[in-house]
């Protein structure tokens, strides 16, 4: 009898246990989404309907694949392409509504105020943390540290990106772009016109520039670690492009143990040039004269002014901000310059206007810091690129509390997400043209153009804006006034408008132009 009653306690005890956690993972998968659907509804906000587990994920991936399938129309209106999911939703449901990135809620934010709201609170406001653990290793640092960390990392940083530091930069922008040309100048000797896809020849240069202003006199070195690391971001993206499976990355594929060796190997460079650097400033050798030494001298200072390491930087958050300046650095700039091409190449109106100004001001000399100030057209040129085909098309944050927003009360765990490339092709903010290339709507300056609103975000917005914004301007300047100085170009009859976002807005088939040599 007694054997009877253990026995049945244990298989009570056993079913209560299944019941509770058959309960709660039902709770987490289709009960606490619907009961927040149902919330958000309430409160006169469209969105699409819940689906079990994937939320709206199955169908942003077929749609994605079918625009990927194919080039698109010579269009600048490339939302339908690049993110077709978010364009279809936000124009059947409006400019805020709700979606699902799985189990969450993602609320699209498009009214100015509450976007200034979300990019000025970032302590409330924060980065969304990726759940596959194979995206912090292409970089962590300044862009994914949060509250004080982040204040830490921003102030021993921002040194070494005032223009005081970055004016002495531009004999290395100018070294790395002269080899370029070089390379088409050979390719041109023969013919004096020629097709080449110029996104290569871009995206060398932009790493190079990296590899120059980070490590100085060590810039072979940082070849080495861009190379490692464009063949890691590949892999990343391919991991991340798949079903995650908790705990997969430490089975021993080949993709895990390639990843793994890229990591160690760009990890020890960096760790080695840090080394030397740091042997030669106790030899006291001046060695502020590049990204790098500007960080590691500004990292001493708030060390021994607080006397507290901990209020410093450690060696691998400084190996973090080295791997940052390379994934964030050499593509928005490398991009940027893609795509001014490419629309110059479309508007040759623009490019004459643009070439007249770099030879008015610079005649056929070299680009220096004082006349690359005083290039305006070129500047409103970037401006609208950087609108048109902005490199990041969305912002996502996350809440972790309950948390009023304009009129919205938002439960924790909820995201927002700004979708930049609808804000910056909106017709209500940017007029009946917001869909054309007229970069002469930035003349009279950005807040003009956008009304004084917060519409425009190309390098983010409020306290966490890109602090390589102004580095990347500069080199991207220098890089285009050399080219007009020595080339016109067009759009080539083989080119494939096919805009795609591989961790930044990038073209999928490459930018074939064809160059001619002036």
């Amino acid at each position: 009898m007694e054997i009877t009653i253990v026995s049945f306690s244990c298989v009570f005890g056993v079913a209560a246990i299944l019941l509770f956690y058959t309960w709660k993972i039902s709770n987490l998968l289709w009960f606490k989404p619907k009961k927040i659907e149902k919330f958000l509804r309430d409160q006169g906000l469209e969105g699409t309907p819940y689906r079990f587990m994937y939320g709206d994920l199955k169908e942003m991936a077929r749609m994605l694949s079918e625009a990927r399938s194919k080039p698109m129309n010579l269009t600048h209106d490339i939302g339908p392409r690049v993110s077709p999911f978010f364009n279809k939703t936000l124009a059947t449901l409006g400019k805020s509504c709700f979606t699902w990135m799985g189990t969450k809620p993602v609320i699209h934010v498009s009214e100015p105020a509450m976007i200034r709201e979300v990019m000025t609170n970032y302590n409330k406001y924060q980065k969304l943390r990726g759940r596959n653990p194979l995206i912090k290793l292409l970089a962590k640092g300044l862009a994914n540290a949060d509250g004080d960390q982040w204040v830490k990392h921003r102030k021993i940083i921002n040194p070494a990106f005032h223009m005081e530091k970055l004016k002495h930069m531009v004999p290395a922008f100018y070294v790395s772009c002269s080899e370029m040309i070089g390379k088409w100048e050979e390719i041109l000797s023969q013919e004096g016109s020629c097709e080449v896809d110029v996104s290569p020849y871009l995206r060398i240069f932009s790493s190079d520039v990296i590899s120059r202003t980070a490590f100085g006199s060590s810039f072979e070195e940082g070849r080495t670690i861009f190379e490692l690391q464009r063949e890691l971001v590949e892999l990343v993206v391919k991991a991340i492009n798949s079903v995650y499976i908790p705990g997969s990355r430490f089975l021993p594929t080949k993709n895990n143990k390639r990843t793994k060796e890229i990591d160690r190997q760009v990890k020890g460079t960096i760790k080695s040039i840090i080394d030397k650097r740091l042997t030669a400033m106790k030899d006291g050798e001046d060695s502020n004269d590049d990204l790098l030494g500007i960080l590691l001298d500004s990292n001493y200072k708030e060390i021994k002014e607080h006397g507290n390491k901990i209020l410093g930087l450690s060696i691998e958050d400084i190996i973090e901000e080295c791997k940052l300046f390379y994934f964030a650095g050499q593509g928005t700039t490398g991009n940027l310059l893609v795509w001014t091409m490419i629309l110059l190449g479309q508007h040759s109106k623009w490019q004459t206007r643009a070439r007249e100004e770099v030879l008015h001001v610079f005649g056929d000399r070299k680009p220096d810091i004082d006349g690359l100030s005083h290039l305006k057209v070129i500047g409103v040129i970037f401006n609208e690129v950087l609108r048109l085909y902005s490199p990041s098309v969305m912002l996502r944050r996350q809440i972790h509390e309950d948390t009023k927003l304009g009129n919205l009360s938002l439960p924790a765990g909820t995201l927002i997400q700004i979708n930049t490339l609808e804000l910056h092709h909106d017709r209500d903010i940017w007029g009946h043209d917001a869909k054309e290339f007229r970069p002469e709507r930035f003349y009279e300056g950005v807040s003009n153009a956008t009304k004084g609103q917060v519409a425009y975000l190309p390098f983010g917005g409020g306290p966490r804006i890109c602090i390589g914004q102004n580095f990347a301007i500069l080199e991207a300047k220098t890089a285009l006034a050399m080219i007009l100085q020595r080339f016109s170009f067009e759009l080539s009859p083989s080119y494939s408008h096919a805009p795609q976002v591989i961790s930044i807005l990038q073209p999928q088939f490459g930018a074939h132009l064809i160059l001619h040599k002036l």
